[in-house]
């Protein structure tokens, strides 16, 4: 672990990193960093302002209430927690201590989805019906023996993993739902009882708002798909740069007599998502603005997929 200096009115910040001294070496050498082996003597540094936590999820709670406690920011990666309770018990140490707690929902800061947002904020598809996303990777050899498999140290499989992104983005756009259905299953991976595919529908209060999910380890290839529909239009999201293909945005609007037409935007070159999110972060740390995902949103994105889990056992729908 180490303390990352960067033109930044933070004075400092505190970055996770393996337990590997010589790639944290690496790392230091271009970021001008100092290197640490111990987090706690990290975070007891007088020079950090904030902490980036980017650890399994075992260990996300455990520094970010102590690092908190020495008046730190803290910026957790998802998912916020490994358990409700220790999420709940993050979430109060921000408000004891006045430090800010963001969960890293970097999916908000991708520019497809920050102009589907403008878009929907001007009112161009009107009241909003549903969305779905199809998110998944191929996997990799080994997969199955990988701390993202261990059940000790995460709190769920794929849909904890990476579908909570999704999660987190419905609630962004269609608000938080009611009631919630799931089926979860390991179909490919040994990785039992953690699943490598989620299927998932959200209902908001009213009943009018819908959103379907699927998170998986077998689609075979990384991809992302994410649509939303009103009354007058519909945005389709693609990709995510990267492996995930060329980063688009499609605007397509509701009219019965013209020929089908899209407004198109490509977003090429890497992904801007962390540094978008970072930026923000700093911002929110120094009274500019709000939190874009909070620590609040990422207690309910768990609570929802806790609540997905619970669907899948009881074949049942689970209020929230």
């Amino acid at each position: 672990m180490f303390p990352f200096r960067e033109e930044s009115t933070l004075e400092a910040v505190a970055c996770g990193h393996d337990n590997d001294i010589r790639s944290s070496r690496l790392l230091a050498e271009r970021t001008r960093a100092e290197i640490y082996s111990n987090w706690r003597d990290l975070i007891s540094s007088q020079k950090i302002d904030a902490v980036i936590v980017c650890t399994p999820p075992h260990l996300h709670a455990e520094i970010s209430i102590a690092a908190m406690e020495l008046g730190k920011h803290v910026l957790c990666e998802k998912p916020l927690a490994r358990t409700m309770d220790e999420a709940i018990k993050m979430i109060a140490k921000s408000h004891e201590t006045g430090k800010m707690l963001k969960c890293g929902f970097n999916h908000r800061h991708h520019p497809a989805i920050l102009q589907t947002r403008k878009w929907v904020d001007e009112g161009l598809l009107g009241e909003l019906y549903f969305a779905r996303c199809n998110y998944g990777i191929c996997g990799r050899a080994g997969y199955e023996k990988e701390w993202r498999a261990d059940p000790k140290i995460v709190g769920g499989g794929q849909l904890m993993e990476q579908g909570i992104h999704v999660i987190d983005l419905f609630r962004w756009f269609l608000g938080q739902p009611s009631d919630v259905s799931a089926f979860v299953s390991t179909m490919y991976w040994k990785i039992a009882p953690l699943e490598d595919n989620a299927f998932v529908l959200l209902r908001s209060p009213d009943g009018k708002k819908i959103a379907e999910l699927h998170s998986s380890l077998t689609l075979w290839k990384n991809s992302f798909s994410f649509d939303i529909f009103g009354e007058d239009g519909y945005i389709f999201v693609e990709g995510l740069g990267g492996s995930y293909g060329i980063e688009r945005a499609a605007l397509g609007k509701r009219d019965f007599g013209s020929p089908f037409r899209e407004e198109i935007i490509e977003y090429r070159g890497q992904d801007q998502s962390w540094k978008n999110e970072w930026a923000q972060f700093e911002a929110a740390a120094n009274g500019s603005r709000g939190s874009l995902g909070s620590g609040e949103d990422g207690l309910e994105a768990m609570r929802i997929v806790q609540a997905a889990y619970q669907s899948s056992r009881t074949s049942s729908i689970v209020s929230l």
